[in-house]
């Protein structure tokens, strides 16, 4: 732990799952940071449920994949979604089948074209998913993590950032960090985002919503013979917890003036009731509850000046658990930017860059998660206008699309070596240039790069996987995976290469 938390390169105000992550990428890095959170305990519910393959793949770099994939669900379970339109008592309308990871690994041992992902998806309980980065995070000699620290607000002072605090461990004495960045990661209701002002902007109208986390058994031996992930009856959506309890969370649309939280098992009941179930079971423990809206929300900026938004404090996706991919690059991306500047190599431009990839990122899962909830009321107002199950399962066959890996464009090509390693695991913390020429013509960029003071590992590949799947026989790429140059022979002009991807050409992306 740091000597003293009055002093800190970077302060990252959250300690969930996207300020542990981003805590860990600048450790990753070399570089400490100070996390606070308000809350002393790990949080005992969370939507963040599903981690899809790029996401583990990032997770991978941190060496945390198969720490995750030992608290999630086991490789041959699988899950599925089952839509009715009526009640649990009626046939589904249509159910869609999740693949195990076992058989996801089969299908993708047949894929060689490198675009199949280094790691597979994985469900993961929230709670264990948090209390895991926690812990990573708690043991790190870099990172300074204050729990019982409520955020209260910050002033930028020239080139530094003074932060305030209120120290609950201490009888509430009053802290103050001084700070070089400051990361919002405090979630939807950020005060990070409140203290900058900037503006969220809503998709639609917002209509309100709550989630309740419970215990169940009689809902659990409801599905003995198979269990859903999520189950979908009308305005009602429950998912069985990653985690092999008997825990659910009932997400339910909620009208003005219904008893959230004065009665929230009163409103389970009633959307159960809704799905035939209400009557049916025993009293059902409630572990949790939280109120959101579906406006589908983007904060206009993600950065005021040395003040970054990451994770929920910049997007509002509800549910989360299907969107978690989003907050994790947020993470992921800033994490490496921060410390490529702090670490003396990186301009401005690199810092510009952040909104510049992950603002318009968020615009298009916004799109996608819109397209998933007009889906719900489009298949809602059909079952209530007296379609057939047949027609209501044609719609959402043609709604629904198939699931995907969730790698972005850019990435780069992931290929098995003959000796059946993973090139992705060659590639270095910084830049790598992955050098597939015959007489090794990137050595004497990389020397350039590296008497510039931009840290880059020269890769000499001559596996013959690598040199079929890969276009070019220069690749820079990133230290997130994703390709930040290519070219067959080297540049005639490499220091503005070398000026683009470090952020000091200005704010472009690199």
């Amino acid at each position: 732990m740091a000597a003293d938390a009055s002093e800190a390169q970077v302060l990252i105000v959250g300690a969930g799952s996207v300020g542990s992550i981003l805590a860990l990428e600048l450790a990753h890095h070399g570089v400490p940071s100070v996390v606070v959170d308000r809350a002393v305990n790990p949080p005992q519910s969370s939507d963040v449920d599903y981690l899809d393959s790029r996401s583990m793949e990032l997770m991978r770099r941190l060496r945390l994949a198969a720490t995750i994939r030992a608290q999630g669900v086991g490789p041959e379970n699988s899950g599925g979604v089952e839509w009715r339109s009526q009640g649990l008592d009626e046939p589904p309308v249509l159910v869609l089948t999740v693949p195990s990871l076992d058989e996801l690994r089969g299908r993708y041992a047949q894929v060689e074209d490198g675009s199949a992902p280094v790691e597979l998806p994985q469900r993961v309980s929230g709670v264990r998913l948090a209390t895991g980065l926690r812990a990573a995070v708690e043991h790190h000699p870099l990172i300074d993590l204050r729990l019982g620290w409520t955020f209260t607000g910050l002033r930028v002072d020239g080139e530094r950032v003074v932060a305030t605090a209120i120290d609950r461990g201490a009888g509430a004495a009053r802290r103050t960090i001084t700070t070089r960045f400051v990361a919002g990661c405090d979630g939807a209701r950020s005060t990070v985002r409140q203290c900058l002002d900037i503006p969220m902007a809503e998709l639609t109208d917002p209509v309100q919503h709550c989630s309740v986390y419970f215990r169940s058994p009689d809902l659990t031996r409801r599905f003995t013979e198979r269990r859903p992930s999520t189950v979908i009856v009308g305005t009602l959506t429950l998912e069985a917890r990653a985690d092999g309890s008997d825990t659910w969370v009932g997400h339910l649309r909620v009208a003005p003036g219904d008893p959230v939280t004065a009665d929230p098992e009163a409103l389970l009941r009633a959307g159960l009731g809704r799905a035939g179930l209400g009557n049916r079971l025993e009293t059902a423990e409630i572990l949790d509850v939280t109120q959101w809206d579906d406006a589908l929300a983007v904060a206009d900026r993600y950065r005021a000046g040395p003040v970054f938004l990451v994770g929920e404090s910049a997007h509002r996706f509800y549910p989360v658990g299907a969107n978690a991919a989003t907050s994790v690059g947020d993470a992921v991306d800033l994490g490496w930017k921060l410390a490529g500047v702090l670490n003396g190599w990186g301009g401005s431009g690199l810092l510009d860059s952040y909104e510049a990839e992950r603002r318009p990122r968020a615009l298009m899962d916004r799109e996608l998660v819109a397209r998933g909830l007009e889906t719900r009321r489009r298949v809602e107002r059909l079952a209530a206008a007296g379609a057939s199950r047949e027609f209501l399962a044609g719609v959402l066959r043609q709604e629904i699309a198939p699931d995907d890996t969730g790698l972005p464009e850019g990435r780069a090509p992931a290929v098995r070596l003959d000796d059946g390693t993973q090139l992705f695991d060659r590639l270095g913390p910084q830049f790598t240039l992955v050098d597939l020429t015959e007489d090794e013509a990137g050595r004497a960029l990389v020397l350039v790069a590296r008497r510039r003071g931009i840290p880059m590992a020269h890769l000499v590949v001559t596996d013959r996987a690598v040199r079929t799947r890969w276009d070019r026989r220069l690749v820079l790429v990133r230290p997130d995976q994703r390709i930040a140059w290519r070219a067959d022979h080297a540049p005639a002009d490499w220091d503005t290469v070398l000026d683009r991807i470090s952020g000091h050409l200005g704010p472009e992306t690199p």
